[in-house]
């Protein structure tokens, strides 16, 4: 039924025509919903107009039509219709209703089983209840479909851009970078709807603290830290995320994780060059990072780590076993020991066999020759030529993903092709995690005390050096009293020094 015919009808029967209103707006920047307001405005002037008593306003703020998110207040609006709430639903323009084709038809269907018309501000009224006027909603929804769709190339294209240029493409500030320029700039708080003056933020700028912790993050991951350690430093330290919130486990490793920390630009998770802002760390290091954090070898889950020197590094000496062995309380003792977990061979007090190979360890690193001991450096690797290796392999990869939408290789072939060439980048990767990865007995070696040295370093990269330097195995101990009048058979802990002397 059309608008005019419903207000025929309501009048002859003294009736006014109820009427709805829907707003929406897709891209609230301010969110302050100055285009809602206005939408609403326009639509009330319009059922004034005609005579119509608005009896429900429904506003969907910042909610596109196109991306398909779920929009509550246009869902409400169906179900109150299917109820008879109204008869005519006035929109500033057919657009704001629907940018999709499935959603256009769902909405005539309920229109023709309810009786329901449609006017618009800007494109006048819809009558759906006849073929024309069908055709006329779908001609404008049609159109309405491809300018988004226009629209969304054109937002795609300028942030590319932006990203191949190197500049920040907006976004959470990310942690490390954003040095107030003196500035102020307005934007409306969404908890409480008032208007506030912000800081401008230099997004090419670095925070000096937060860069520091950065670097801190990736040294420590280098020299054989946990990812766990370096979320207690920073927790130590009073850093949080750049929201205020603290920094877990899985935040932290994205931190170390994204090329942005040396000056990479990236564009849908692609590496498209260089950025235009100050990195924090050298492509080295970050390529070294991401070697060892994405290593499938490495433990991946924060829980569960190992709270004793040895635990799952010394082995057990039991005849061929090939087992290492972990804490436990053995029978009725009441102290810690060193087990087999095939539990055979009884148990080594723990605090007793750490503190012996600890002796060890910082006797060795105390000597004159420690220095002997460590590993040669990364003179053997020309870095230079393995990051210009690393640039032709993504420039290839690319390269192939052009061919491919072009129709001039297969899938087969571009499957085959990229396959290729992220083995090769993972071995040029693999190179350059060796040519920064720090040898985790530098910060013992020549220190001028090695036990207070040793002692200072958390217990992950102590577990680090014990990997480098020893192999330990635990033998059958000898039962009575020893030579040294004592009951711990010290002879029992067998080791064999990895690193021999130049």
């Amino acid at each position: 039924m059309s608008p005019q015919l419903h207000s025929a009808v309501d009048v002859a029967s003294g009736m006014k025509t109820r009427a709805v209103i829907y707003c929406r707006i897709s891209q609230d920047r301010t969110g302050a919903g100055l285009g809602v307001d206005r939408q609403r405005e326009d639509c009330e002037t319009l059922a004034s107009r005609m005579g119509w008593e608005v009896v429900e306003v429904y506003v969907d703020n910042d909610v596109s039509a196109f991306s398909g998110k779920k929009r509550k207040d246009y869902e409400r609006m169906l179900a109150d219709l299917a109820n008879g709430t109204a008869t005519v639903v006035i929109t500033w323009h057919t657009d704001r209703l629907h940018r999709s084709p499935t959603e256009l038809e769902k909405y005539i269907s309920l229109c023709e089983r309810h009786g329901v018309s449609t006017h618009t501000v800007q494109a006048g009224a819809l009558d759906l209840a006849t073929p024309s006027g069908r055709m006329t909603a779908r001609i404008l929804g049609a159109v309405a479909r491809q300018e988004s769709e226009h629209k969304g190339h054109r937002v795609a294209r300028a942030r590319m851009q932006k990203a191949k240029a190197g500049q920040w493409g907006g976004g959470i500030r990310p942690f490390g970078w954003g040095v107030p320029t003196g500035k102020l700039t307005k934007k409306v708080d969404r908890k409480t709807g008032e208007e506030i003056e912000v800081p401008v933020l230099d997004m090419g700028k670095l925070v000096p603290e937060e860069a520091a912790a950065i670097e801190a993050g990736h040294e420590i991951i280098l020299s054989g830290g946990s990812l766990k350690s370096w979320v207690r430093w920073l927790a130590a330290k009073g850093f949080t995320t750049t929201r205020g919130n603290p920094v877990g486990h899985a935040e932290a490793r994205e931190m170390l994780l994204r090329p942005r920390n040396a000056g990479i630009a990236v564009y849908k998770g692609e590496e498209v060059g260089k950025g235009a802002w100050e990195p924090i760390v050298s492509e080295v290091k970050h390529r070294a990072v991401v070697a060892i954090l994405t290593n499938p070898a490495r433990r991946t889950t924060p829980g569960g780590q190992p709270r004793w020197f040895g635990s799952l590094i010394y082995g057990c000496g039991i005849g061929d076993c090939t087992s290492t062995v972990r804490v436990t309380k053995v029978g009725g003792a009441k102290l810690p020991s060193y087990r087999c977990p095939t539990q055979h061979g009884g148990g080594r007090r723990a605090d007793r066999v750490d503190a012996y190979v600890v002796d060890l360890i910082v006797e060795r690193l105390s000597r004159p020759d420690a220095a002997d001991l460590l590993l040669p450096g990364p003179n053997d690797i020309d870095v230079a030529a393995l990051q210009a290796e690393s640039e032709q392999i993504r420039r290839r990869l690319t390269d192939l993903a052009g061919m491919f939408g072009a129709g001039q290789i297969d899938m087969v072939q571009f499957t085959e092709g990229t396959d290729t060439a992220r083995v090769q980048l993972e071995g040029v990767n693999r190179q350059l995690a060796r040519a920064a990865t720090r040898d985790p007995l530098v910060p013992l070696v020549g220190a001028p005390d090695v036990r207070k040295a040793w002692e200072g370093m958390e217990l992950a990269r102590r577990r680090a050096v014990l990997r480098e330097l020893l192999v330990v195995t635990l033998r059958p101990p000898r039962v009575g009293r020893m030579p040294d009048g004592g009951y711990f058979d010290y002879e029992a802990i067998e080791f064999k020094w990895k690193r021999e002397r130049r």
